[in-house]
């Protein structure tokens, strides 16, 4: 059954990226070529409508066959994110705005229970307040959705660091996970849309409504991760913090380096620039696939170090 929802995911994603981009040109929603961009061809914005509708979809008829294989109640915010995302997509909304709808999704999914109020042990606390557990959950799920939009301005980065989490995270869980079914879909999705993203021409990417959804997602494995439904191998039952930044090293490095350069120089931290890692490399070697594959092998060889020392 999971390899045919592999498949199924798989062959829905290469249809609708082609339906979506199709429908993008035709309207003209193509992504601007300016001084922050890092191509030179003819692209669209639609990686993420495909990936959203069909997550959707497939929710819809798991509900209707009354399968839960997976809590359906995260789309509702997962949608808010993912709207706010395809309208800024479309017609540029101020980043205020992304975050005041960020922090609306970030407390639904608090008010479905997703909250961090057990620190673990790190600096030596455990079960926290309500009112400061709901202020740092709020923070921590920006942050994570923020993060994951900030690394994608390279061709398939942000796409293959959010498999590998969700690849980890199925692998490190001690038993089946509370989102199996939802990763083998989102496994899927992603090879057909890094085949799209990867072309010369007519190239698709995420777009902000894409990275924000799947920066929901992984705010929503995180949170899953700190609670105490998920269970992991080995020692990490004690340090559930560690493991997270263990299998999700580049986004939070990428956001805390730019967080703080540009809170030094007086900038709000959600202004984009070209000064992200990834961008610094690819000044170097002057390869999006190069530079995609230098940071993808870093990451996993760090991860896998992480596992041997602990």
């Amino acid at each position: 059954m999971e390899f045919s929802i592999f498949l199924i995911a798989l062959s829905l994603n290469f249809i609708f990226s082609i339906l979506f981009q199709n429908f993008f040109l035709k309207k003209n929603f193509i992504d601007q070529i300016n001084d922050r961009s890092s191509h030179n061809s003819l692209a669209t914005r639609s990686g993420g409508v495909s990936m959203f509708i069909i997550v959707f979809l497939t929710s819809v008829y798991f509900y209707i066959v009354d399968s839960e294989v997976y809590d359906f109640s995260i789309i509702i915010p997962l949608s808010i994110l993912f709207v706010i995302g395809l309208y800024d997509d479309i017609y540029k909304v101020d980043f205020k705005l992304k975050f005041i709808f960020q922090i609306i999704a970030a407390k639904i999914l608090i008010d479905y229970g997703y909250i961090i109020d057990n620190f673990h042990g790190v600096f030596g606390l455990f079960e926290l307040n309500r009112i400061f557990a709901q202020v740092f959950t709020i923070f921590i799920i920006v942050a994570i959705i923020n993060a994951i939009n900030f690394i994608d301005g390279i061709d398939g980065l942000a796409t293959t660091i959010v498999g590998m989490f969700i690849i980890f995270y199925e692998f490190f869980s001690k038993s089946s996970s509370d989102f199996r079914v939802l990763s083998i879909i989102l496994a899927g999705l992603f090879i057909p849309f890094l085949f799209f993203n990867f072309k010369k021409n007519k190239k698709i990417f995420l777009g902000d409504s894409g990275s924000m959804f799947l920066g929901g997602l992984v705010s929503i494995y995180v949170l899953n991760i700190l609670s105490s439904n998920y269970l992991i191998r080995e020692n990490y039952d004690l340090n559930k913090i560690l493991f997270v930044v263990s299998i999700l090293p580049y986004p939070i490095l990428d956001i805390t380096r730019v967080f703080f350069l540009r809170t030094l120089k007086g900038v709000s931290p959600f202004i984009a620039d070209k000064k992200h890692i990834h961008h610094i490399i690819l000044l170097k070697v002057k390869s999006h696939f190069k530079t995609f594959l230098i940071i993808s092998v870093i990451s996993f060889l760090f991860t896998f170090l992480i596992q041997l020392i602990f």
